[in-house]
């Protein structure tokens, strides 16, 4: 597996690649220290996953990951930060990240790497705890046209957020099964193909 890192303190970058390289199987090909050069690292090497720091000189972290998503949507980006802000996670749930941990949580970092790299979405438990509230707080979904509940708007708002069936089950209280049907129905009262359907949807009505 083949790792960018980008983190504006060159300490950080430093440990980083002899955290993850301890791990014979994970190579850290490029080292950045500011969102420009995490862009042209990551369009020059192609990374299996880019960890980024979010707070950097010249360009954030963020303001990378927008820019690399928006030219290739496949692209794997994990967050690593000290920063919990709320805004700095939704901006990074709706970006299309594919996790968000946070920097004291070392001992996660290579399984977080391994987890994403696999497809998986990954959430720090102290962004998990977060994100219920985050969702709370968000701009409600005018739904009068549609033939929705609140229950279904919940789950909508989840999906547009970026979470999978695993981690909105674990924030929900139901089982996975559950999440899973909840959304099918959805997708069949909004006659959806898809969840990324869903998501276009939820951003296009929400009020």
């Amino acid at each position: 597996m083949k790792i960018v890192v980008v983190d504006d303190d060159k300490l950080v970058c430093a440990s980083l690649k002899t955290i993850i390289e301890s791990e014979g199987d994970i190579t850290v090909v490029g080292l950045g220290h500011n969102g420009r050069e995490g862009i042209a690292l990551y369009n020059q090497l192609k990374p299996d996953v880019l960890l980024m720091d979010i707070r950097m000189e010249i360009m954030t972290g963020l303001e990378a990951a927008e820019t690399i998503l928006g030219q290739d949507a496949a692209a794997k980006i994990l967050f690593l930060t000290t920063f919990v802000d709320d805004e700095y996670i939704i901006k990074a749930l709706k970006l299309g990240a594919k996790g968000y941990l946070i920097k004291q949580n070392f001992e996660s970092i290579v399984p977080s790497l391994r987890a994403v790299n696999a497809g998986q979405n990954v959430f720090g438990q102290d962004i998990i705890t977060k994100i219920p509230g985050l969702v709370n707080h968000e701009q409600k979904l005018d739904f009068s046209a549609y033939d929705l509940n609140e229950k279904d708007l919940e789950m909508i708002n989840w999906v547009a957020l970026g979470l999978n069936n695993r981690e909105i089950a674990g924030c929900v209280y139901l089982s996975e099964g559950t999440v899973r049907n909840r959304i099918s129905i959805i997708l069949e009262k909004l006659e959806l193909r898809d969840r990324t359907q869903l998501a276009i949807f939820y951003y296009k009505n929400k009020g």
